[in-house]
């Protein structure tokens, strides 16, 4: 389809327009003046709009010739974007990295891996998206992400990937401190459980099944959508349930929520970064390698 509006075109609008004139466009386009006045006509023709109001001493843009520049520089901006990122996927570099996450550890685990990245200098889009349980699988397995952190051995699906151990998630069996399961005497049984709401997050998984764990049989639930709803949910006193034992130090030392023994201990589970075999760009391979190091983890694991 042919347009009248060229890249060329915006490009001398735009010259003019902050050189003052066409002569100062023709200088640093390194044209001729008449060049320069040549492509405004034929703008103007095939537009047939007025770009410039040429009735005074020198010649000025008009409203639509004023709305054209300046919807114009947004495309030269792209242009030049699309030319930058041509060329940094040419060299290796993706335009986008999208790291999953397990909603069991905080998002800030990545942020001093991303400060650091982004000192680099190198204009890779970092997108942080959380999952739930064997959603970190599933969204690595459809391609919703590239990086997966804190994916469990137990729901991995069949497929060629690479994994490294981070550590393991220790459990709390945790209630409001004004519940009544608070005083109880310990260690809890299933029966005096089950007479109260379990807190569930709600698996994120689009296509693998979907785990539970943790809920005692006949036991009513409150599902939410991520692991801080569930920890909330639990501080109000409105469910009761395992919780990982770093996302709630704060809780426990205030006693907004309380630890109690439970007769069915529930064990840690190790979990891992995961990504595709296939996964070759230099940004992948430098965050995959940079968000390996179990070091980053040693506030919300036990690392071993």
């Amino acid at each position: 389809m042919h347009t009248a509006i060229t890249i060329d075109a915006l490009k001398v609008l735009d010259a003019i327009d902050r050189k003052g004139s066409f002569a100062g466009a023709a200088s640093e386009l390194f044209r001729v003046p008449s060049a320069i006045s040549y492509t405004v006509q034929k703008l103007e023709e095939d537009l047939d709009v007025e770009i410039f109001d040429r009735s005074g001493h020198r010649a000025t843009l008009t409203p639509a010739g004023r709305y054209l520049l300046n919807e114009g520089r947004s495309l030269l901006e792209a242009t030049e974007a699309l030319a930058h990122t041509t060329r940094q996927v040419a060299q290796g570099w993706e335009t986008r990295l999208r790291i999953g996450f397990n909603s069991l550890l905080p998002a800030e685990v990545t942020f001093p891996v991303i400060r650091e990245f982004y000192g680099l200098g190198i204009p890779v889009e970092v997108q942080l998206v959380e999952e739930v349980f064997t959603g970190t699988w599933d969204a690595l397995q459809s391609r919703r992400v590239d990086l997966a952190i804190g994916a469990d051995q137990m729901s991995r699906p069949a497929g060629a990937f690479a994994t490294r151990s981070l550590g393991r998630i220790p459990w709390v069996f945790a209630v409001a401190a004004d519940h009544p399961l608070a005083n109880a005497d310990s260690p809890l049984t299933e029966d005096q459980i089950a007479h109260y709401p379990a807190a569930v997050a709600a698996d994120s998984s689009r296509s693998l099944p979907p785990g539970s764990a943790g809920i005692f049989r006949r036991q009513q639930t409150i599902t939410v959508t991520n692991v801080d709803q569930k920890i909330a949910l639990q501080e109000a006193g409105l469910g009761v349930g395992w919780l990982p034992r770093y996302r709630i130090r704060r809780q426990l030392a205030e006693e907004t929520l309380v630890e109690k023994t439970v007769d069915a201990a529930r064990e840690p589970i190790p979990v891992h970064i995961a990504r595709r075999n296939e996964e070759q760009g230099k940004a992948s391979t430098w965050f995959w390698e940079r968000l390996s190091q179990p070091e980053l983890y040693r506030d919300w694991l036990d690392i071993e």
